[in-house]
This record gives C-alpha cells, structure tokens and sequence, in this order.
C-alpha cells in the first residue's frame, strides 16, 4: 500500500518550468525550506515577520505557498536564518523568481474559480496522479465534445467562453504527452459512462477515447462495476497528487460546487490512499477495461 511520508526538507536541486507547473509549486517548496530554515534556527513567527517588516500572519501564509514572494524579503529571511552566501541562499534566491512566474492558466483567470488555479500547477508537477470519479470521466481523458458538454451543465455562460475553457482541459491533458508523463492510475465509477452527457455521439466518442487511452503507457484505468454496491468512497470522488521532489507532500484534492479542499496532513493522506486501495482492489483489473468499455460502447 502507498503511505505518505514527512518530507526530507532538502535543497531543492530540480527546477520548474513556467510552462510545466507555473509558480505553485516552488511557492510550496521554497515555503516549506523557509520554515524549516526558521524552526532549524529557533526563531519565532514574530521575529521573522520584523526581519522583513511585516506580520507574522504573513511570514505563515509564506511558509504554506500561498501568497507570491518579494526577493527582499526571502533575501533578508536568509541572512536572519544564517545562510548569506553559497548554493543555497542562491538556489534559494532562485526559486524565488520563478515562483512569481505565471502559470500558462494565468491567460484564463477571468473564467476560472480562483480555488481551482492552484491545482493546475500541482497536477502538472506530479509525478504519480490517482483519482476515483463518480459522475464524470476524469478530466485528463475527456473528449473535447465531452468536456464541453460538462461545462454546460453549470450556469448560463457563452460559447465563447465555452470554448475557452474547453482549451484549459486540453492544455491540462498536454502532460500525458511529455517525454515523461506523470503516472494516472483512475478509477472511474460504471454510472460515469453510462450517464448520456451530451448525447449519444458525444458518449460513444468519449468511450472509444477512453479505449484508446487505457492502451497509454503510463495510463491504468479501471472501471468500479454497479454489482460492487456500496464502498467506501460513496461520498464524492477525490484525486490524489504525489511528486517526486521529496521537498513536497502528498496532495488530496476535492472539487466541490463553489470551493476545493486540499489536504496535505499525513493522517488524512493516508485515509485517501488507504480507500483508494480499496477501490482498485473492488474495482475490475486493469486489464479487464479494454473489454468493458467495447461492451458499454455497444449498449450506447
């Protein structure tokens, strides 16, 4: 079984691109070296927060990757905390600026929840992406036709910005194309196919795409049959984001109506990983998908 571990708060020595993981990611990192480097030194939250002439609400928000950094501030934190010269303060210095880079989904901010931009750039530097859906083929491996059939299902908006938003999932779905993709290992609910979104055509599409993709190397996708009856994830799916910085935690991301939930606790990771076990174990093997979905596709 996976288990989430503490992280080893090293240097980080691997870098991101704007273009891959914009700056959620090194804000995380470089958040989390800080408060290291802090606790490390026995300084305080409010003695930090005088280093740069601030609060200590904020040196908090800083240490958790959530709000930009300043290069001052991390400039004169580092000399507080005693690293004033060498690879690190520069490594360090670094990773500053390209966590205020923006993420390519800045050009879509006036059409997306701001609650949903932090989890594009932790998808896109994940190595490992887990995810249980109830009611829709997960996002990654949805059609262009089925993916703006599930945007319409929100409130009244244009086909303009339809469009639009139809063009982020597809940039999202571009990491499956790298070299080196993440591993997606998805466990889709049998309703999700069968429920008709978007008419017949749309459906059939959908499916064969998924038939296509279960053939992807770096792709297991299995299919949680209606005869399972109740498990333990009836609640709401979930997706699960590891990376393989050892700088970062394991990631728990719920999408809800009007918010999102990001977890990163070691105890309620592990209760993620711990039902996401037991659904690949209920759900049909990997194997068996390729087969599954012809016999759904001919039903449709």
């Amino acid at each position: 079984m996976l288990s989430s571990e503490d992280s080893a708060w090293d240097v980080p020595t691997t870098m991101f691109g704007a273009r891959s993981a914009g700056p959620t990611v090194q804000r995380l990192v470089l958040g989390g070296h800080l408060r290291r480097l802090r606790e490390d030194h026995g300084i305080t939250l409010e003695q930090a927060a005088d280093a740069i002439r601030g609060s200590h609400s904020k040196i908090s928000r800083m240490e958790h990757g959530r709000v930009g950094f300043k290069e001052r501030d991390i400039a004169d934190l580092l000399t507080l905390y005693g690293v004033t010269s060498g690879e690190e303060r520069e490594a360090l210095l670094n990773l500053a600026r390209e966590a205020n880079t923006p993420g390519w989904w800045q050009a879509y901010s006036d059409i997306l929840p701001h609650w949903v931009e932090p989890y594009f750039g932790l998808e896109a530097a994940a190595s490992f992406i887990r995810s249980y859906q109830v009611q829709f083929v997960p996002g990654l491996l949805q059609t262009e036709g089925y993916a703006h059939a599930v945007i319409r299902l929100g409130t009244a908006i244009s086909e303009e910005e339809i469009a639009r938003r139809g063009e982020v999932r597809v940039s999202r779905q571009e990491i499956l194309s790298r070299p080196n993709p993440p591993r997606l290992w998805a466990v889709i609910d049998e309703g999700a196919l069968r429920r008709p979104i978007g008419g017949k055509e749309v459906v059939r599409e959908q499916i064969r795409h998924l038939i296509d993709m279960a053939d992807h190397p770096a792709v297991t996708l299995q299919i949680l049959p209606f005869q399972v009856g109740a498990h333990p994830a009836m609640g709401g799916p979930f997706t699960i984001l590891r990376f393989a910085e050892p700088d970062l935690r394991d990631v728990v991301y719920i999408e809800q109506l009007t918010s999102a939930l990001y977890l990163d606790k070691a105890a309620e990771v592990d209760s993620y990983l711990e039902v996401m076990e037991q659904l690949c174990l209920q759900a049909e093997p990997a194997s068996s998908t390729p087969k599954l979905l012809n016999s759904i596709l001919s039903e449709t």
